[in-house]
């Protein structure tokens, strides 16, 4: 039996039971195309995340109270000694490397506009703070040092905060707005930022630190120090004077650990890389269970078409047909299967990712590589859970296959 007419015959037959042949496909597109656009989704929040990053510049230190981390990065406050004002002074006298300093205090808070209000982070600082991490305004003014030292109830809104706040049309800036129901004034709007990491960037309220001391927040420990080296090849130089500053301040001896954080931006990407990668890996693989489980419905079936076909292989064999040719008709017919269910999927896959950057906006990166080697695992899962049938066919006694009822 030559290729083709071998080809002919699994076309025949799977035209023959369409509905069959496209639920016995259904494991492999959804194996597919699942990862497919798991790998795209996942390297695209990886690019989002390390554009996003980068974007704040090499020459960002962030200090975090609390000695507890992971790779580079706090997983949580700890049992540290505060950040306080007095750290933020201290470490502004180091003028060897530092370039700029900027306390942050953070919390939440409700916020109201007329009848409108909404829920979001209010972030207390001073007016250096985009000197020491980079936070571009989109119209308006931020706030000035006497602001800042006479507790000025002035406020610099996130584009997610103006959006859901206000009325379409409405120009934030000289509006009224009551946080935690104390008003204050509108200056500035900053710039569009997006996500960084998992944290909406433009979902905050940026206001004068010894505003959000006094009248809001009442506390002065601090949620982190933002500081700017004076160059990128300063960075490990101004980390060790911020070291050493900060260990001073705390009383520790020689053999006691930190009980603060500094993360850069490079350690901070490094991590951040490393986990997204991990998970995307994580993610394909589990999308990859079901070529599994599609691999072994194609083999299910097949071998209720080997109990169907029991009288025609018996015929076959009775008339000539070789132990091989049997063997190789309906290893073609599980590959071609999974091969048009690859396809489907191939293109579902690709579908999708492109269709979730335009509707919502997900950040997607095809990568060639993925779509082959899904692909190509199709086409492997057809071949392997195809054999186990086909040995069952070629191996039947033609003259109990005649007898078969």
């Amino acid at each position: 039996m030559i290729g083709s007419e071998i080809f002919r015959i699994a076309i025949r037959n799977i035209r023959a039971n369409k509905m069959r042949s496209l639920l016995t496909m259904l494991g492999i597109i959804i194996g597919v195309s699942a990862v497919i656009l798991l790998s795209a989704v996942g390297r695209g929040a990886t690019d989002s995340v390390t554009s996003r990053i980068e974007s704040l510049g090499s020459n960002i230190i962030q200090i975090m109270p609390g000695g507890g981390s992971f790779g580079g990065v706090s997983l949580g406050q700890g049992s540290g000694a505060p950040l306080t004002m007095a750290d933020v002074a201290a470490i502004q006298a180091q003028d060897n490397a530092v370039k700029a300093v900027a306390p942050l205090l953070s919390s939440n808070a409700q916020v109201v506009w007329r009848s409108n209000n909404y829920q979001t982070s209010i972030q207390g600082t001073t007016a250096n703070y985009s000197e020491a991490k980079p936070t571009p305004l989109a119209e308006g003014r931020s706030f000035t040092s006497w602001e800042v030292a006479h507790s000025a109830t002035v406020a610099l809104l996130g584009t997610t905060v103006v959006q859901n706040l206000f009325s379409a049309g409405v120009n934030p800036i000289g509006q009224t707005i009551d946080i935690n129901q104390i008003p204050f004034t509108v200056i500035g709007v900053l710039a569009t930022e997006g996500t960084n990491g998992f944290i909406n960037q433009d979902d905050r309220i940026i206001i004068p630190i010894t505003t959000d001391q006094n009248l809001l927040d009442g506390t002065t420990d601090l949620t982190g120090i933002y500081v700017s080296a004076k160059s990128a090849s300063l960075m490990n130089l101004a980390q060790a004077e911020i070291t050493a500053t900060l260990r001073a301040a705390n009383h520790l001896t020689p053999n006691e650990p930190n009980d603060f954080n500094i993360l850069n931006q490079a350690t901070i990407l490094s991590t951040l890389t490393s986990v997204t990668g991990i998970l995307t890996k994580l993610l394909a693989g589990i999308a990859a269970i079901s070529l599994v489980v599609g691999g072994i419905g194609i083999m299910n079936i097949m071998l209720v078409s080997v109990t169907e076909r029991t009288r025609e292989i018996g015929i076959r064999k009775a008339i000539g047909a070789t132990r091989r040719a049997i063997l190789a008709q309906f290893v073609v017919e599980a590959v071609l299967v999974s091969t048009l269910g690859g396809v489907i999927g191939v293109i579902i896959g690709v579908a999708g990712a492109l269709g979730g950057e335009v509707l919502f906006h997900l950040p997607h990166l095809l990568d060639t590589n993925s779509v082959i080697v899904a692909f190509i695992f199709a086409l492997a899962v057809g071949v392997v859970f195809g054999v186990y049938p086909a040995r069952r066919a070629a191996n039947l006694n033609p003259i109990n296959a005649l007898r078969f009822e």
